[in-house]
């Protein structure tokens, strides 16, 4: 009887620790580590402190707990895997795409502002976030880019540089300028993803893979 009272607790647990984590999210993220407080997340949850010390400690648990859902969300929301079936032009195209779509987000920019304004005050922070997110992402790209060498498609001796490369000639200034406050230029963006493309495929095609 005692095992089903604890399976039947578990969901309602599960749901408890989503409430916590989504009133969190907001609270942080809207207003900051500082400024938000055990008391106001639990009450916008639904539940007690104590249920929200129970499940992540402290405060700053917490914290990092929210960053990792919030970082978990942004994966599943990106996609470095694009069709195969396409050209080596058209794959990087589509992944010069898709980042770039992804960092312009405004709750993506609002995101690594509070991040960083985190970060200066706990070092941590920053450290979590670049190994759930970033990090992450790198490496799926790298994966990919991996396949592509494997398959003879490009010559490359260091694939985690040529990776870093290739995303930033397809973010270029524009990825600073949004988090300033500078209007985005999709016209531009399109101009670099076109431009990184180009210069990637000159550097590491094995074949000539001319302009679609």
């Amino acid at each position: 009887m005692s095992s089903e009272t604890k399976k039947a607790g578990r969901p309602a647990d599960t749901a408890k620790r989503e409430a916590i984590l989504a009133a969190a999210s907001r609270a942080f993220f809207d207003s900051g580590f500082a400024a938000t407080s055990i008391e106001q997340v639990a009450a916008d949850a639904g539940v007690s402190k104590v249920t929200v010390y129970n499940h992540f400690g402290d405060k700053r648990g917490l914290f990092a707990a929210a960053v990792e859902c919030e970082c978990e969300k942004m994966r599943d929301q990106f996609a470095v895997a694009p069709d195969m079936r396409g050209s080596l032009r058209e794959r990087l195209t589509a992944i010069g795409e898709a980042m770039v779509a992804f960092l312009s987000r405004p709750e993506m920019v609002q995101f690594e502002r509070r991040i960083a304004a985190e970060t200066e005050h706990e070092p941590a922070i920053g450290v979590a976030f670049l190994a759930s997110g970033p990090h992450r992402m790198k490496a799926a790209f790298a994966g990919l880019m991996r396949a592509m060498v494997e398959a003879g498609e490009v010559r490359i001796d260091d694939v985690e540089l040529a990776v870093e490369q290739f995303a930033a000639m397809c973010k270029g200034m524009g990825d600073l300028e949004r988090r300033f406050g500078h209007p985005g230029d999709p016209q531009r963006d399109r101009e670099r993803i076109e431009g990184a493309v180009e210069v990637f495929c000159r550097a590491y095609a094995v074949e000539d893979c001319g302009k679609s």
